[in-house]
């Protein structure tokens, strides 16, 4: 369900955003990163993270509209980066496929995060590597703060700090 105070975006936007960076996200492959010397691949399931925050929980419309219309910028920021701002390790439980089946199972993690200011917006990208296995996209973060208007409870914006919800 969506937040009534967020504005709402209309289906032919978001759905002619989504189509735009679907096929844009297509023609990346991968990007060189300075600070890996090696690069950075662009698959399936950093574009999935860009729809959802979780497995099966659908980030809100204005939340997808937003990363769709910034997805040109991750790249950039990736080959812009030699310098990492964040980093986390961790154990979490992954899907694998195996044959036809799914299997989760517990595996380090490490989310690896890069700060960019692009036309006086603060953007993080975030890439994730699970175990060794190769760096891939991972989400794309405008670096918004919590808000707080007097009294009122704090109201978070588009990001948690969980580089694998952001």
């Amino acid at each position: 369900m969506e937040n009534s105070n967020k504005p709402k975006i209309e289906d032919e936007k978001l759905e002619k955003a989504k189509k735009i960076a679907e096929e844009l996200y297509k023609t990346i492959g991968e990007v060189y990163c300075p600070y890996f010397e090696n690069n950075v691949i662009f698959n399936a399931k950093g574009l999935e993270h860009l729809k959802f925050s979780r497995r099966n929980q659908a980030r809100i419309r204005a939340d997808q509209y937003m990363r769709f219309r910034l997805l040109k910028l991750a790249p950039a920021i990736i080959r812009k980066s030699g310098t990492l701002q964040e980093l986390k390790e961790t154990k979490k439980f992954e899907v694998f496929k195996i044959g036809s089946r799914r299997e989760s199972k517990i595996v380090d993690v490490t989310y690896y995060t890069f700060i960019a200011i692009i036309r006086g917006a603060r953007m993080k990208v975030v890439v994730k590597q699970i175990e060794n296995g190769p760096k891939f996209f991972w989400s794309l973060v405008p670096d918004w703060k919590i808000l707080n208007k007097g009294n009122e409870k704090q109201k978070r914006i588009l990001h948690s700090g969980d580089p694998e919800e952001d």
